[in-house]
Formats: structure tokens, sequence, C-alpha cells
């Protein structure tokens, strides 16, 4: 069962929250700088993250599933969106986003590799996405308080193994979130101290796990974890704004 809108808002409000969304999004923007002109996805509850993109791509949608209930979203308007979705059905045509972020979404599905096959359909060829998960391996899946410790967590080969299967090539793999899950001032003021100690003298053990992957229609997708990543809104119509940027 996925977590209401009004949990994550809530957490993502809180000072750990803002501190996790922070570190998530410079990872993306580390990777993908402003994908100014793209076409932005963001599944499961990716809005946090996505506000890093605010400015440079042409159309950013926020897909939500429709369990979690209503969201606010600042950046709606403007060709951007947030929309309730299904699970695993997408209501995008294919090919239409050229990067795809993926943030509490695979956890809680209830089909995973259906949930792949709808992001490989509606990803453009060569496009590019991100699935950040909660890892098995560290202490966030573990913190039932926080949105990392709901779902299924998932490891690195899991995670790789998966896109491999769904016919994405992955380019780059990588971990956050190595501060403790606690609610203190002490962690998230240090927050990015965290990061650099943690991929120092623990590398496996962030709190979640990032895999980039590219849409392949020709070459045969490779196996491995890849190389390391360097260091208020109501439902919109997602396919009528889809048509009125087609033409």
């Amino acid at each position: 069962m996925r977590q209401d809108a009004v949990t994550l808002e809530r957490f993502y409000a809180s000072d750990l929250g803002k501190a996790a969304a922070g570190i998530l999004a410079g990872k993306l923007t580390d990777l993908w700088g402003e994908s100014k002109g793209l076409s932005v996805l963001g599944l499961g509850y990716a809005l946090p993250v996505l506000d890093a993109f605010a400015t440079g791509p042409r159309r950013i949608i926020a897909a939500v599933p429709h369990e979690h209930g209503p969201v606010r979203w600042d950046y709606s308007g403007r060709g951007n969106a947030a929309v309730a979705v299904g699970d695993p059905r997408l209501p995008f045509s294919d090919g239409l986003f050229d990067r795809v972020i993926i943030l509490h979404g695979l956890e809680e599905t209830g089909d995973p590799r259906a949930y792949l096959r709808e992001i490989w359909r509606v990803t453009a060829p060569e496009g590019r996405i991100v699935l950040a998960a909660a890892n098995r391996a560290g202490l966030w899946s573990r913190a039932t308080r926080t949105p990392f410790g709901h779902g299924r967590p998932w490891t690195r080969s899991q995670l790789s193994n998966l896109l491999s299967t769904g016919l994405f090539q992955v380019t780059a793999s990588s971990s956050a979130l190595y501060m403790p899950p606690a609610a203190l001032g002490l962690v998230t003021s240090a927050a990015e101290g965290w990061e650099a100690m943690g991929r120092v003298i623990a590398p496996g053990m962030g709190g979640v796990v990032l895999i980039e992957a590219v849409k392949r229609l020709y070459a045969p997708p490779k196996s491995g974890t890849g190389a390391p990543v360097t260091d208020r809104v109501r439902i919109a119509r997602p396919a009528r704004a889809a048509r009125r940027e087609e033409h």
C-alpha cells in the first residue's frame, strides 16, 4: 500500500526531508545538468527532486500514483503538470520523454517488471532514466518514519538486473543518503559531510541506490552495475497536453 501525499509532503517539508531531497537532486543535476529543452517525467513521488529542473526542460510531468491522493506542486503550469496515474499503466504516448526519474515508485509497485515495461514504453529512444530506490543494506530502509522505510528495498545488483532484463542498458550507479535517518540538527546541518565520509568509509551503505540507464533499441543490454556517478495541483489531462506539444 502506497503512502499518502500528506505524509510524503510532511516529510519533505522537514529539515531531514529537505536535506535528503537536496542530496538526491544534486546527484541528478550532476548527471543531467539542466536538461534544457528536454521532456522530463517524474514517477512515484519525485516532486522534491523535480524542483531542481524547474527552468531547463521544455516540459516536466510529475506522474503520481492516484493512491497518494491530490498533491501540491509549485511548478505546475508553463507546460508542467502533476497528474494522477494508475499502476502500472501510464497515460502517455510511446517515446514521449527524454528523461525519466523514478523516486518512491518501484518499492511499492505490485509488479516491478510491468512497471518497468511502461517506463521503457514512454521513454524516447536513447532516452535516459534514473531509478532511485531504498537500499536494502542501508539504514533508511529500516526507518519507517521516512518514505524510504516502506515497501520493498532493493540492492544495486537487483536493480541492475531488473533494468537489463527490461531492455535498458545500465550506464552508471551510485549511492546516496549516508547520514542517519534522524531528525536532528547535528545530522541535517552536516548532510554533505556525512555524504563525503560515507562514500569513503562505507560506499555501499547509502540509504538510496541510484541507477542510470539508457533505452537502446538496437544494442543488446549489458549487465553489471555500471560506473560510479561522479561526483497546489489538481488532476491534469496529460493526453491533451501531449497532443498540444506534438502539433
